[in-house]
């Protein structure tokens, strides 16, 4: 039997600002390593016995993050389950079932969050083929994980009665919300209480068949949603409307605390974390002598128990003990390790007000490749664009501003109005107002170019599109 895993991949990126954002949230960056969050979930499946091609479920803005990073690390995705609004974990894994469902009635669900850490590979694929012996017996399986301190941000479970015929397997007596300090220390002292990882192992019929019981509504229009999908190159488009009308609830919510079969496998030694806050990041991080995480372009003196990450420049920090400083190109996050969770305050400052940081980074990514701010003022501004091979643009105009385009790296195929040329690194084109114009990289390199735009206005809005690779109707 085939365990088909299915890969979450939502998100609004909040709790690790100002790297994670809205529209690149935290799964899509290396935090831990070479590999992103998503790709280290994806890789992490190899040494699992019959498992099957991935069924990612994100969203239409996510949807080349995606494509792109599994990509980079060779891995076909069985389908990209594209949802069109946030509607929690319950309808997605819905949709996810009955479309695993379609091509085995007996499927085997690995339900997988794409933002956690495991650094203990081998006793994962251990407790995976262990829960999958207990979901084929018609259980819905939760994997808990021992704790190790009285953590207040996680949900609980507590054990039941243990399974015959496996030690680390319980009935699952109850799901309990997140606990105050003192509640937590009680259930460390009395064991028998597991963290809830958000990871599931389900058999997909009985899935459906305790949703269809508990959360109707959710089961039949998630089956509207995936029985009305288009297919849109790799994608798969849900119906907007009937999956809008599932109800916006958890799997938690809608199945596992009401169900009978509910079971929680008890793993030890996966090395997991949910990496919920930049302290929770700091913890796993690799320390001096100090006590310090340091990443990236960083000089010290006196300090201690910190963690300070630069992305693009030199970071100097002086006499401070136990704070986070995280740089990226645009912003800058300075705070005392024990409030780190409380960003997310700054996030909603800046949703408030409109500005964009919260959202995208300078570097914002794009299907063909990206787009970087450089410069920009009064009419004008100066971005660094990357092409991946093989990839272009859409064939466009605009209405408020003209463009030159430079060759830095690289070569360019270039519909300048009726023309078509072909420019080398340092040779250059004019676009002006008004004039549809098409960018395309022929060669095997990256092509980078800068692009210096001057107009009246110079929103990305300003794209009238006559074809587009990519299906794109409204932003670049």
């Amino acid at each position: 039997m085939n365990i088909h895993p299915v890969i979450l991949c939502g998100g609004s990126g909040t709790r690790l600002w100002p790297m994670s954002r809205g529209g690149y949230p935290k799964q899509y960056l290396r935090l831990t390593g070479e590999n992103s969050l998503v790709q280290q979930t994806a890789l992490r499946l190899r040494g699992i016995k019959n498992i099957a091609a991935p069924i990612v479920v994100t969203n239409n803005e996510q949807r080349f993050l995606v494509a792109e990073q599994f990509r980079q690390v060779d891995i076909a995705a069985a389908s990209i389950i594209l949802e069109p609004v946030s509607r929690n974990t319950a309808p997605a894994i819905a949709v996810a079932a009955l479309a695993a469902m379609r091509g085995s009635a007996d499927a085997l669900l690995l339900v997988l969050p794409s933002d956690h850490v495991i650094t203990g590979e081998a006793a994962f694929v251990e407790a995976v083929e262990a829960a999958a012996r207990i979901a084929q017996d018609d259980y819905l399986v939760t994997f808990g994980i021992a704790p190790t301190e009285p953590h207040t941000g996680y949900g609980y479970i507590r054990a039941g009665a243990q399974l015959e015929g496996d030690s680390h397997a319980f009935v699952v007596d109850a799901f309990v919300e997140k606990p105050d300090e003192t509640t937590a220390q009680r259930f460390l002292g009395e064991g028998g209480y597991f963290w809830n990882s958000g990871m599931f192992m389900l058999q997909a019929s009985t899935f459906m068949e305790e949703l269809r019981r508990f959360e109707p509504e959710i089961a039949a229009q998630a089956e509207l949603a995936l029985n009305g999908a288009q297919l849109d190159n790799d994608f798969t488009r849900l119906d907007a409307k009937a999956f809008a009308a599932c109800p916006n609830i958890s799997i938690d919510h809608a199945v596992m605390e009401k169900t009978k079969r509910a079971a929680v496998i008890a793993t030890a030694n996966l090395g997991w974390n949910d990496i919920g806050s930049w302290t929770a990041l700091a913890d796993i991080a690799e320390h001096d002598a100090q006590g310090n995480s340091l990443l990236g372009d960083v000089l010290t003196e006196a300090m201690s128990n910190s963690y300070v990450r630069a992305e693009h420049r030199l970071v100097a920090a002086i006499g401070l003990d136990n704070v986070v400083i995280v740089e990226t190109a645009d912003a800058v996050l300075v705070a005392h390790r024990d409030q780190a969770q409380d960003v997310r305050k700054i996030v909603a400052q800046l949703n408030a007000t409109g500005r964009q940081e919260s959202v995208t980074h300078r570097r914002v990514a794009r299907p063909w490749g990206s787009y970087e701010g450089i410069d920009s003022g009064d009419r004008f501004q100066v971005k660094r664009i990357v092409v991946r091979p093989g990839a272009q643009l859409s064939l466009q105009m605009h209405h408020h501003r003209a463009e030159h385009w430079v060759v830095v790296k690289g070569t360019a195929l270039v519909t300048n109005g009726g023309n078509e040329i072909i420019l080398t690194e340092n040779q250059s084109t004019y676009i002006p107002l008004g004039i549809t114009h098409r960018l395309k990289n022929p060669g095997k390199i990256p092509l980078e170019l800068i692009e210096v735009q001057s107009g009246a206005y110079l929103g990305e809005d300003d794209i009238v599109r006559f074809e587009d690779t990519y299906g794109r109707t409204e932003k670049a």
